[in-house]
């Protein structure tokens, strides 16, 4: 025992790895656990309409900061400058300024959105739920500093507290109103927790307004490349929402929310981990410097899309029941959303942890080729797939997305070293397997889809 705790001390890259990973994934059970909780007593107060409109709001919300991104957290995490007190506080001048802009845009798009899905009600929400990004746009650099040094175990907490908060707000809301207006609200009241709780309780300066030229010069050169792909990016993991909001009726938007949130947790906690600890990791050992980094990764990256390949096979073999079990008759259809979806997800967790690489290395260029690549090719299929097979087909259309993108996904790693032939091989043929045997398990609950 001693031994293996070992292993987990000291100031060493491997030791701050696993600490990160433990933490990064205590945090997201953690995370998860509420919000499933809350989603099952939500869905309790509430009806399926009021998911579909949630979904559509956090299409506007989620895409507005992604279409904006210009990459100050990869830029704090991979540039030399990134505890310089200039650079921080330049880095959130921009970010403080950009959360007003989304906001007023927000604004400006709620009645043309209203009008787009024809539901009315989107006007008024829209406004108040935009406000969360200009919250945002206030929290601390500090955030993406013990990110970059892997010291993440109070930010997690923080985290975690943040949306204590916001669903315990959110619930008694919905309790007292069953009103989607607790939802929204209650998005607002999230970001001003963890604005609040990451100002006041990680140490460090507080961040002050500066613009420094040197600084923002480096941040728009590199954030150039992520702002482009975190538009296409938003095409990949909000896109499916946005499309399927013209084809379905709000309460089978609301359903497929639920199956996406159940099917979904396992690959956003491999985001999750790869996100805050990859980056690090590659930069610190590049896999193309030594045989020894390259090995040290090989295996660091078996273990991830093990653990995860795992954890998505659950859900696409256990998922139908777990629906039955947690929610209500008028979520059924939620059974064969996710045992489709999660077999999709099988395939992205193969190459889930290759694109960090040509981040690490500051190659945001080649990193926005990718998911431009991604991006396209999932919403052609994902549009293709729902005008003439109706859900089944969109379902289907994202995990033949995957597929296809994956040698562009090669091409990156390899530029960088860090493409591992018999891991993709390997672990194709065991999701090949597992989504077979799922989808024969499941036809049942699957072909209502179609």
């Amino acid at each position: 025992m001693n031994g293996m705790l070992a292993v987990f001390r000291g100031g060493g890259l491997i030791a701050r790895v696993l600490r990160s990973v433990s933490v990064v994934m205590m945090g997201y059970a953690g995370a998860q656990a509420l919000r499933l909780a809350s989603n099952l007593i939500l869905a309790r107060l509430l009806f399926p309409e009021a998911f579909g409109i949630m979904a559509l709001v956090g299409v506007v919300t989620i895409g507005l900061a992604m279409f904006s991104d210009v990459g100050i957290g990869p830029s704090i995490a991979q540039s030399p400058r990134g505890d310089d007190p200039g650079f921080l506080n330049t880095a959130w001048t921009i970010q403080v300024a950009r959360g007003f802009i989304l906001w007023a845009v927000a604004c400006l798009l709620a009645s043309p959105m209203a009008a787009f899905y024809g539901d009315p009600e989107l006007a008024t929400y829209l406004p108040i739920a935009g406000a969360s990004l200009a919250v945002a746009g206030f929290n601390p650099t500090r955030i993406e500093t013990a990110a970059r040094h892997l010291l993440l175990g109070r930010l997690t907490v923080l985290d975690l507290a943040a949306q204590a908060i916001g669903v315990v707000f959110m619930v008694a809301m919905a309790w007292a109103t069953q009103s989607v207006m607790a939802l929204v609200v209650g998005s607002v009241i999230t970001a001003v927790a963890k604005l609040l709780l990451t100002h006041f309780g990680l140490p460090g300066p507080p961040n002050r307004f500066l613009w420094e030229r040197e600084s923002a010069g480096e941040l728009v050169s590199f954030g150039k490349w992520i702002f482009l792909s975190t538009a296409f990016w938003f095409l990949s993991s909000q896109g499916d929402k946005a499309i399927l909001g013209r084809y379905l009726s709000l309460e089978v938007l609301g359903v497929y929310n639920i199956g996406y949130f159940l099917a979904g947790f396992p690959l956003l906690l491999g985001q999750a981990v790869v996100q805050k600890v990859l980056i690090p990791v590659y930069r610190e050992r590049p896999p193309g410097a030594s045989a020894r980094n390259a090995a040290q990764l090989r295996r660091m990256r078996h273990a991830l899309t093990a653990g995860l390949v795992a954890m998505i096979a659950v859900m696409a073999l256990a998922g139908p029941w777990l629906v039955s079990t947690l929610y209500d008759s008028r979520y059924a259809a939620a059974e064969g959303m996710i045992v489709v979806l999660a077999c999709g997800m099988l395939t992205q967790a193969i190459g889930l942890s290759y694109d960090q690489a040509a981040l690490a290395a500051g190659d945001s260029r080649r990193f926005f080729v990718f998911c431009g690549c991604r991006a396209v090719a999932q919403v052609g299929l994902l549009l293709i797939g729902v005008s003439m097979f109706g859900l089944l087909g969109a379902l289907v259309a994202m995990a033949l997305a995957a597929v296809i993108v994956h040698p562009v996904l090669i091409w990156l790693a390899r530029t960088h070293g860090a493409w591992d032939a018999m891991h993709d091989m390997l672990w194709a043929l065991a999701a090949l397997g597992l989504a077979a045997l799922a989808v024969w398990m499941h036809w049942g609950v699957i072909a209502p889809l179609a």
